[in-house]
C-alpha cells in the first residue's frame, strides 16, 4: 500500500511542476535565449562584456529553478518527517506486543493521513511557487 501513497504524491507533484514548466519556466527559457542572441549579436563588443551579458541573461532563469527545487525539497522534507512520525508509532506500537496486522493498519492510515496532508498543501504550495516566480526580474 506505501507504494500506492507514494504514486499518488508523485502524480501529484509531477503535474504541479510540468504545470509551472509550461506556464512560467518555458517562458522564462524562451526570454533567455532570446537575450542570449541579442548580447551574441553584439558584433562591436567584447568577449569578456558579451559572456557577461549572457550570464545576465541566465540569471532569472536560474533563480527560478533555485526556488522551484526549494520548494520541492521543503515538501519533501516535511513529508518524510510526517513519515518517520508514522514509522515511530509503528515500532512503539510492535515493541508493545501489538500483532503484525495492526502495526501495518496503523501504518498504512497514517503514511495516508500524511499524503493527505501533504497533497493538500500543493495548491498553496502552487501558489506561493508562482507568485515567487512572478517576481523574478528579467
Amino acid at each position: 500500500m506505501a507504494e500506492a501513497h507514494q504514486a499518488r504524491v508523485h502524480t501529484v507533484v509531477e503535474e504541479m511542476v510540468q504545470s509551472l514548466e509550461r506556464d512560467h519556466i518555458r517562458v522564462m527559457q524562451g526570454r533567455m535565449f532570446s537575450c542570449s542572441a541579442d548580447c551574441c549579436a553584439r558584433s562591436t563588443d567584447s568577449m569578456s562584456v558579451v559572456h557577461h551579458c549572457i550570464e545576465r541573461c541566465h540569471t532569472p532563469l536560474a533563480q527560478a529553478q533555485a526556488l522551484v527545487t526549494s520548494e520541492l525539497e521543503k515538501f519533501q522534507d516535511r513529508l518524510s518527517r510526517c513519515t518517520m512520525h508514522c514509522n515511530d508509532k509503528a515500532k512503539d506500537l510492535f515493541d508493545s506486543g501489538a500483532k503484525e496486522p495492526a502495526v501495518r493498519s496503523l501504518m498504512d492510515g497514517c503514511v495516508g493521513s500524511c499524503v493527505d496532508d501533504h497533497v493538500n498543501l500543493i495548491p498553496s504550495m502552487t501558489r506561493r511557487i508562482k507568485d515567487n516566480l512572478d517576481s523574478i526580474q528579467q
